[in-house]
């Protein structure tokens, strides 16, 4: 078995190194567990990493593991220069591919693109794992930006404890005189450099979790809108039928019953138009729902009928629903949740009677690790509108004091919730902390329009600005979802100048109304997906 190292103990198992060098509760890279599968053929990968310094990190597949070298300045095709390469710990076969963030202060922390990839060869028939230990590897290489035959040479020099390598091009057809990698920045697999990586990753890994599931996309496959004739193959229902849509058949029912009284001047909302809503939502919706957990309000008898919290996903719901168990549940409570992954799970989640979309603020992968910090500012029976409104100001002026992006929407009730997306690792803990010192630094500010108590009838009518929703399985209500009030609001992300709007209000927006302002403003929500944030410190 090759080492990829020459300092440990012989009897070391690959890769021993390496997870000692990582905290594995912290740093998004696979543990390496599960071998990639091939059709038999060697692979190689070079990714290009910005870390404490720019280099390359050169991977070759040996037994099993990614033999692994630093090579400061890149790989390149001119045969007459020697380039340095750090002989480092070998890495898991998980890493292959490997494109995204590390984080911060952690083994290896920046940024890393695919530089590029593909098959590779040992010259002569030689044994990789024989020639890495005797010190001279000849490679072949068939990759896309790396062609021909190549050589590692150990040299007597040590950087630490890691040996110093010589790796360079062979004369051969596909030398290339002056080549320098810094002329080729962008990844083979994304066509994206290192800075538009950083700033929107597609992926993370957690290494807390098994291998094979380390990798987590960030962004789902949203699909099309509804058609006209999927739509209008629901008006053409009667009562009760089965509904094409998003490639599943929903069994919908009672499609003409008033689930929204009527506001003054408009028609009641009945089931058949909240599911069409659903379905014409559910594309903008998806990224905001999916790999997490929901929590359903249900008014199956309307919004004017008491409504109730359901959680628990029913026997009764068909297979093809995405769902998650929860392993920390203990008797009696939740064990399986709905997990809207895909857009048909939100029409079925309205069909279901539910009227309100409530999903966790961390992902299934990880529900102890929060993705957002919440803000609810919650108006009491004395808050008028535009006190709320300049508590919102407040807030606005203190992330921006802060340097945070931050992302404000009316909740279709009375309120204002702001969500700021952070990167995976505070605990609920930490943020909720973290956001009542915020908190109560903006209610200083105007104290006369704040209560801190935990009781409504505590509060003299006063608003809350309630940070305690930062918490395992504590919810606000989703961008989008309806709420069940006359006319059928629906929580609307603004934008921070829109505070100032004259016309705005809390339920401003219906069912019937969001969608044309989606198609003028976009998805004021979708930077919220983009976790890529560490919370600063607040005196």
């Amino acid at each position: 078995m090759a080492r990829g190292r020459h300092t440990p103990d012989e009897d070391e198992q690959p890769l021993e190194t390496y997870r000692r060098m990582r905290d594995f509760t912290r740093t998004p890279e696979p543990a390496g567990t599960i071998p990639v599968p091939g059709d038999g053929e060697r692979v190689f990968v070079v990714q290009r990493h910005r870390a404490t310094r720019l280099h390359y990190d050169f991977r070759l597949e040996v037994d099993g593991v990614l033999a692994s070298w630093a090579v400061p300045k890149g790989p390149t095709l001119d045969p007459e220069v020697r380039r340095l390469a750090i002989h480092v710990e070998d890495h898991p076969m998980e890493y292959l591919h490997f494109e995204g963030v590390i984080p911060a202060k952690e083994y290896g922390g920046g940024d890393v693109i695919v530089w590029d990839t593909g098959t590779w060869e040992p010259h002569d028939d030689e044994d990789p794992a024989t020639a890495i230990r005797n010190g001279t590897l000849h490679v072949v290489l068939h990759g896309q930006r790396l062609r021909g035959v190549f050589m590692l040479v150990r040299t007597a020099r040590q950087e630490g404890d890691k040996e110093q390598w010589l790796l360079f091009h062979k004369h051969d057809e596909h030398a290339v005189e002056g080549w320098d990698a810094e002329d080729h920045p962008t990844s083979v697999l994304s066509g994206r450099t290192n800075d538009e990586v950083l700033a929107d990753p597609d992926r993370e890994w957690h290494s807390d979790l098994p291998a094979a599931q380390a990798s987590v996309e960030l962004k789902v496959a949203v699909p099309d809108p509804p058609t006209d004739d999927e739509l209008a193959a629901l008006d053409a229902l009667g009562e009760s039928g089965s509904w094409e849509i998003f490639g599943r058949t929903l069994k919908v029912t009672n499609l003409d019953k008033v689930l929204f009284p009527a506001r003054e001047g408009e028609e009641p909302v009945t089931k058949r138009d909240l599911l069409r809503y659903a379905a014409q939502v559910a594309p903008v919706s998806l990224p905001h729902l999916a790999g997490r957990a929901l929590n359903l309000h249900r008014n199956p008898d309307g919004a004017d009928a008491k409504g109730f919290w359901h959680k628990e996903l029913p026997r009764h719901a068909p297979s093809w629903l995405p769902r998650w168990d929860n392993p920390d549940a203990d008797k009696g409570e939740t064990q399986t949740y709905l997990v809207v992954d895909e857009a048909a799970a939100l029409v079925w989640a309205a069909n279901f009677g539910a009227l309100e979309w409530h999903p966790w603020t961390s992902r299934t992968d990880a529900p102890d690790l929060p993705t957002f910090v919440m803000f609810d500012l919650d108006p009491g029976d004395r808050t008028t509108w535009e006190e709320l409104l300049d508590l919102a100001r407040l807030h606005r002026t203190a992330f921006e004091a802060l340097q945070l992006r931050a992302y404000p929407k009316v909740t279709g009730k009375r309120g204002i919730q702001i969500w700021v997306p952070v990167r995976r690792g505070p605990s609920f803990a930490d943020t909720r902390a973290w956001a009542e010192k915020v908190s109560r630094s903006v209610g200083a500010m105007l104290p006369d329009l704040v209560s801190w108590a935990w009781e409504v009838k505590g509060r003299g009518g006063l608003a809350r600005l309630d940070y305690t929703q930062n918490a395992v399985n504590k919810t606000l209500v989703a961008p989008y979802s309806p709420r069940p009030a006359p006319g059928a609001p629906v929580s609307v992300p603004i934008t921070w100048d829109e505070l100032d709007d004259p016309d705005l209000r809390p339920d401003r927006w219906t069912i019937r109304t969001v969608l044309d302002r989606l198609r003028e403003t976009g998805d004021l929500f979708a930077g919220v997906q983009h976790a890529d944030q560490t919370l600063p410190r607040v005196k």
